[in-house]
C-alpha cells in the first residue's frame, strides 16, 4: 500500500492515471461498434496518421495536440468518404492512407530534428510524454467524447446493428457514421501520448473481444468492455511501474491475459 501512494505521489503519474482512464473507457466504449462493423482496425490506421501530425509538430515546434486532432478527425471523415467508395474497400483505404502519413512523418523528422526522444514516445507511448496542459486538454476532450457517445447511444447501436434499416426508417446513416469516426480519431490521438501509434488500436479491440466471450446483449457488452479496459489499463500502469516495462506494452499484455481468462471462461458455459 505504501508503495502505491508512493506511486502517485509523482504528478506524471496521477496525470497518466485520469486521461488513461478516460481514454480507456472512450477506446472500449467506441471499440464495441467498432468491432461489430468489422471496423476496427480504422484505430491502427488513425495512430499512423497521428504519428505523422505529431512528428510534423514536434518538428515545426507546434503544439502536438492542437495539430494532431484536426488532422486524425479529417483523416477519419476521409476515410469514410473512401469507405463508402466502391473503387477502394476499407482495409485498402485504411492502409493507404496510414502508409503515406507515416512516411512523410518520418521523412519530415528526418529532416528536421531526427529521431529524438519525443517522436519515440509518439511511436511507442511514454508517461512521461503528458504535460500538464496536454493532460487538461485530453480531460476536457475525453469528457466530451463521453458524453457525445451517452448522449447519441441509441442512433449509434441502430447503425451498428442494422445500417439498411436505420437508414429505411429515416435515420440519418452517414452523420452517425461520422460523428463514430471523429470520436474514434479524437480517442486515439489522446490516447497515442501514453499507449503509442503501434499500440493504441489494442485499446480499441482487446476490451470489446473479451467481453463479448462472455455477454451477449450490446449494453452488456458495452459495460463489461469499459470495465474491463479500465482494469487492465490499471494493472498495466502499476506492472510498469513496478517492473520498470514500456507503459503501452504492459497494458497491452494485459488486456491480452485478460482475453485469454474471458475466451477460456466462454468455452466452458
Amino acid at each position: 500500500m505504501n508503495e502505491l501512494i508512493s506511486m502517485f505521489s509523482y504528478h506524471f503519474m496521477q496525470r497518466a492515471l485520469i486521461v488513461g482512464i478516460l481514454v480507456s473507457l472512450c477506446a472500449a466504449l467506441l471499440g464495441v461498434s467498432l468491432v461489430l462493423k468489422r471496423y476496427s482496425m480504422i484505430g491502427d490506421g488513425l495512430s499512423h496518421v497521428g504519428f505523422g501530425a505529431l512528428a510534423i509538430a514536434s518538428a515545426f515546434n507546434l503544439a502536438p495536440l492542437a495539430v494532431a486532432v484536426p488532422v486524425v478527425v479529417a483523416a477519419a471523415v476521409l476515410l469514410l468518404r473512401l469507405r463508402q467508395n466502391a473503387a477502394v474497400k476499407g482495409d485498402a483505404a485504411i492502409a493507404m492512407i496510414s502508409s503515406s502519413a507515416l512516411a512523410i512523418g518520418v521523412i519530415c523528422v528526418s529532416l528536421t530534428t531526427g529521431m529524438n526522444t519525443d517522436v519515440s514516445s509518439y511511436m511507442f507511448g511514454s508517461v512521461l510524454s503528458l504535460s500538464s496542459s496536454d493532460a487538461l486538454l485530453s480531460v476536457m476532450l475525453s469528457l466530451a467524447v463521453l458524453g457525445l457517445f451517452i448522449l447519441f447511444y441509441p442512433r449509434l447501436f441502430a447503425v451498428t446493428f442494422d445500417e439498411s434499416f436505420s437508414r429505411a426508417t429515416g435515420t440519418r446513416t452517414e452523420l452517425y457514421n461520422t460523428l463514430l469516426a471523429v470520436l474514434t480519431a479524437i480517442t486515439v490521438v489522446l490516447g497515442m501520448r501514453m499507449m503509442g501509434a503501434l499500440l493504441i488500436s489494442s485499446l480499441i479491440i482487446f476490451p470489446a473481444l473479451s467481453a463479448m466471450c462472455l455477454c451477449r446483449s450490446f449494453k452488456s457488452v458495452v459495460v463489461t468492455s469499459a470495465a474491463i479496459s479500465v482494469i487492465c489499463f490499471l494493472l498495466g500502469l502499476m506492472s510498469s511501474y513496478f517492473l520498470e516495462t514500456p507503459t503501452g506494452a504492459s497494458i497491452v499484455v494485459a488486456d491480452l491475459i485478460c482475453y485469454a481468462l474471458f475466451r477460456l471462461l466462454g468455452k466452458r458455459k
